[in-house]
């Protein structure tokens, strides 16, 4: 598995992990590192950081882009998994310049496929084209 596609798996797994267990993202992070150290290779946990990172102090703007989009659907009554997968990739979508669009909605979309439901794919593929084609992409903010 490529090393930014790994990342992102982990970046998924510590933002489920934040969420169910009600802490921070970043208490998160270091958690998940402490109780993975096989896991550990310094560029997958530096990418991963990195969206961590970014997306933490930006969450309520990420999801408020992803309410604006996701039409009877609240983010609360999301499936935990989607709704991260869908954080990533409206972070990497609106607020990273070095990640092509496609390469974001692909990853997300493998994620979904991996580890959502049936129908995630296509909802998290809907959801994050959507944006992509409506947002103006040049400005990557939200």
């Amino acid at each position: 598995m490529r090393k930014r596609s790994l990342a992102r798996e982990h970046t998924l797994k510590i933002l489920y992990q934040a969420e169910i267990n009600r802490r921070s993202m970043s208490d998160s992070v270091r958690i998940y590192w402490t109780e993975n150290p096989e896991e550990k290779d310094t560029t997958v946990q530096s990418f991963c950081e990195r969206l961590i990172n970014g997306l933490e102090p930006n969450v309520a703007k990420v999801d408020a882009e992803i309410s604006k989009y996701t039409e009877n659907w609240q983010l609360k009554r999301m499936a935990v998994i989607d709704r991260n997968i869908l954080r990533i990739g409206v972070y990497e979508l609106l607020m990273t310049d070095d990640i092509p669009p496609k390469v974001t909605i692909n990853e997300a979309v493998e994620l979904a496929k991996k580890y959502g439901d049936m129908e995630s794919g296509k909802f998290v593929n809907g959801i994050l084209d959507k944006i992509h084609k409506t947002e103006n992409m040049s400005h990557k903010t939200v």
